[in-house]
């Protein structure tokens, strides 16, 4: 039998909720504040049904370009044959979420504006650019004993018990 092609076709777990989060959604959803700029996630909400994104917008995140009564603006990047469109669609307010994409980038303007202004008081230069982990530092271990002896151990020579 051929497979349908609808605009919910392939959904049946993307639009599915989690155990015992059924129903509709909460006031604070609706009351969420959002303003352009904003980054969000689009998550549609399969208990309302207006105003939902297409399946392809689902778990994606874009920038909020237009603020309406009840729904928003958001600009999302979408591949299509090996380029990437700026895509602009309209969501209900029930199929978004806000993003913490910006939370760790935020943090660190902060502690790098505090740590600017530390330096520019005590005189001293600090180097502001993110570094990979590095190695952990070599130390040696004390012996077993505490007597300082390094010990050898090698194995037994081969013997056959047959």
């Amino acid at each position: 039998m051929p497979h349908s092609f609808g605009t919910r076709a392939r959904t049946r777990h993307m639009f599915a909720k989690k155990f015992r989060q059924h129903g509709l959604p909460t006031l604070s959803q609706y009351q969420m504040p959002v303003k352009v700029g904003d980054y969000v996630d689009i998550f549609a909400n399969p208990a309302i049904h207006k105003g939902m994104p297409h399946k392809h917008y689902h778990g994606r995140t874009g920038i909020i370009f237009n603020v309406t009564k009840s729904a928003v603006g958001v600009r999302v990047n979408k591949p299509v044959n090996g380029r990437i469109i700026e895509k602009r669609i309209h969501v209900r307010i029930e199929h978004i979420r806000k993003s913490k994409c910006q939370v760790e980038i935020i943090a660190r303007k902060v502690a790098n504006e505090e740590a600017k202004a530390l330096a520019k008081k005590t005189g001293v230069k600090v180097n502001l650019k993110r570094e990979p982990i590095q190695p952990k530092v070599g130390y040696f271990l004390s012996a077993a004993g505490g007597d300082g002896v390094i010990t050898t151990i090698q194995p037994l020579p081969f013997s056959d018990l047959v």
